[in-house]
């Protein structure tokens, strides 16, 4: 329930540009009824989206402080980002914006987790997961440095599907690609840690 909960903006965005797509004439009524004149129906669909992801973030957090009265730290980062590409791209109604959205987010992760460890001597990674497993120090180390570039990797992956194939491909991509990989990812990464605890504990 929580994976769909993390992923309800992203899935939001993928609707709402699909929907606006399949009916250009009203997407285009509505942004410009929303974001004013000069908008032209291509450019409506990612709009009408980047709108929705904005106000579901911040839906998000208004849900999660009325039930725990405690936002988690990367929800406020989440928001702060989507408000600044997205709003930028509502702005100059540019969805160049937007589509570095992913990018800056993977490259924060990475960014943090390789900070974190290089200046602070802390692994994020080891902090999240060692209450469920116990690892020798060395594959800790190894595992926060898989993390970081696994996002590093990820950042990249989205400019060149963002630069290199057509918008829509991109949407797709977003949603379906990124979640895939991420799931193909942690089952790969499930398979290598059960090796080595099982090495842990013999």
């Amino acid at each position: 329930m929580k994976f769909f909960f993390d992923l309800l903006p992203v899935i939001l965005f993928f609707v709402a540009y699909k929907i606006a797509g399949s009916n250009e004439a009203g997407a285009l009524d509505l942004a410009r009824s929303i974001l004013g004149d000069g908008i032209e129906a291509k450019q409506a669909p990612i709009l009408i989206a980047t709108l929705i992801a904005i106000v579901a973030t911040a839906g998000q957090i208004a849900w999660v402080w009325l039930r725990h009265r405690k936002v988690e730290t990367m929800l406020w980062v989440s928001l702060a980002i989507v408000t600044l590409f997205g709003g930028a791209t509502l702005m100059f109604h540019d969805p160049t914006f937007i589509k570095w959205k992913p990018t800056a987010l993977y490259w924060l992760f990475a960014a943090t987790l390789l900070g974190s460890s290089l200046l602070l001597r802390r692994n994020l990674i080891r902090k999240l997961l060692e209450a469920q497993m116990s690892l020798p120090d060395a594959i800790w180390q190894r595992l926060n440095l898989i993390w970081a570039m696994f996002f590093a990797a990820m950042g990249v992956l989205n400019l060149v599907v963002a630069y290199r194939f057509s918008e829509a491909t991109w949407v797709n991509f977003k949603l379906f690609g990124g979640m895939g990989l991420m799931l193909v990812f942690v089952l790969a990464q499930g398979a290598w840690l059960s090796r080595h605890m099982e090495d842990e504990q013999t």
